[in-house]
Formats: C-alpha cells, structure tokens, sequence
C-alpha cells in the first residue's frame, strides 16, 4: 500500500485548495501511516524484553504488499508471489528496527540440521541454521507452520536462530544449535529461547511412521482421531532444555499458526497456497 500523494479528488490548484481540507488530509495521512506501522508490527518475545542492544521477533500476515493468496505481508521468496513485493514486504518489516534487506541473513532452508556461522549478510542455501557474533546482521529464518527458534547469550555476544519442523526436530537441530552457539564462546545456562508460533499439538497430525520417530511423552493419541498428532512445540522446549538452556529462559509462543490463518500464514491450513512468516533476531552496528 504506497502512497498515493493524497490529494482530495477534486483539487485543480494550489489557489484553490481548502487549508483546512489540507489539515484533514495531512491527518489523515499521518493516522494511515500509524495504523500501517502498527499492522506490520511483529510479536515480540518477552524473554528478550529486558536484553539490551537486542532485536528479536516473529511476524504476522498482516501489513505487506502482496495479494492473496499472499496477503499481504509474505517474506518469501520462494512462493509464487512477486519478487517485488516480497522485497518490500522485507523492507516494510525489518527497515523500521533498524535492518534494511541488505542486512539479512537468510537460511536456505532444506528441512535439515546443518548450521553455518555466518559473518556477512546474504541467501545461504543447504542450512536451516544460522549463528553469529556479528552485530549488524539480522538472522532470518522462515516458516508457515514449522518453528523459528532464536537463541541469545547475550554475555558472549552470540545469537542463533534454526528452522524446526518435525524433520529438523527429530535430526536435533536445536542441540546442534546451541553446540554451535557454544563454539562461539556461549553457555547454554546463559542462554535465553523462543519457539515461536507453529501449528499445534491438536492440528499437527501425521502418520505413523512420523509419530515412532518422536519420544512418546510428546505423541498424542486423541479418541476419535484416526491417526496420532506431535506436540512440536512441548518437544522443542524439551531438547532446549536438554542441550542445558535453563527452563526459566525458554518461551514457547501459544499460538498456533493452523488454527490462526487470520494472523498467521499456514502451508497445511491453506493447501501449500500461502506466504511465509520470519522469525528474526539480531545485534544493531
């Protein structure tokens, strides 16, 4: 949504136009300005709250460019939408906290577990995990019903962030996260977590064959329900715990992105026909 000039449809002149028409529509231009602000508005981890020199968060759907059925704020590109419109959706999103597009890191991801530490901004295709001591990078990870965990030692000046659906999960990216994080100087007791919003327990059914690869206390077998459903999220903050991040610093968002298609972006809600989200987390210049 550009602006237009917004000029009242029947100014001709500058000699005819009412001053205070003019006030109106500066005011109004103004109020649109603030509400597109606040559409674009990601959910911001409360664990991060009181972490200084810190940018972390998940976006939503709503406040971009792009039509349906990318509507309307899709960071991907990797889904039919308009190249264009995803690179302003990006610039909408993330120029306001300070990282423009060419200040992201971006992992190309592949539903793996293989992490690189990254020193530049840029595509890196073959990873579904990124770490870095490098202020001024913004590490980006995707998602439309698979998770964004972003990780933070503030101490050490390491970040982290990994893509985490029920493949990534079951290879353990999450340790080999922190494992990495831990190469860069970090502890896992200093770390702080979030998992960010993906689908639930309740919509996340899957076969079987899925189901036996997950520790049972997270598999769940409702009445009624032909097949099992995974609690990812209760795993996910399971192996954060076991790779040693402290309980009191794991958040885990409850929203779940299939049941939420209002706010979120869902591939299985929505027939793979849909935008992706970010989950994002970085250390300003």
């Amino acid at each position: 949504m550009e602006d237009s000039g917004g000029l009242p449809s029947d100014f001709t002149s500058i000699n005819s136009l009412n001053f205070s028409h003019f006030h109106v529509c500066s005011d109004y231009k103004r109020k649109s300005s603030l509400m597109m602000e606040a559409a674009t508005t990601p959910l911001r981890p409360t664990v991060f709250a009181d972490v200084p020199g810190l940018v972390a968060g998940f976006s939503t759907r709503h406040g971009g460019a792009s039509a349906a059925p990318y509507a309307s704020l899709n960071l991907g590109l990797s889904t039919g939408d308009e190249d264009a419109r995803v690179q302003q959706n990006r610039r909408r999103l993330f120029a306001p906290l300070g990282f423009p597009p060419e200040r992201l890191a971006i992992a190309g991801q592949v539903h793996g577990e293989k992490i690189k530490t990254v020193t530049e901004a840029g595509l890196f295709p073959g990873y579904d995990g990124l770490v870095t001591q490098k202020r001024g990078l913004l590490l980006c990870i995707s998602a439309a019903d698979c998770a964004a965990v972003l990780l933070a030692d503030i101490e050490a000046g390491a970040i982290g962030a990994c893509h985490a659906g029920w493949r990534g999960t079951v290879a353990g990216i999450v340790g080999k996260t922190v494992a990495a994080l831990e190469a860069l100087g970090a502890e896992a007791a200093r770390l702080r977590a979030y998992v960010s919003p993906c689908i639930s327990a309740e919509h996340f059914e899957v076969g079987p064959e899925v189901a036996a690869q997950f520790d049972a206390a997270f598999v769940r077998r409702w009445p009624g329900k032909a097949k099992p459903h995974v609690d990812l999220k209760a795993t996910l903050a399971a192996q954060l715990e076991a790779a040693g991040v402290p309980a009191a610093g794991i958040e885990v968002s409850p929203h779940c992105t299939f049941a939420e298609t209002d706010r979120f972006f869902s591939y299985r809600a929505e027939n793979g026909e849909t935008g992706r989200l970010m989950g994002f987390i970085g250390m300003p210049a």
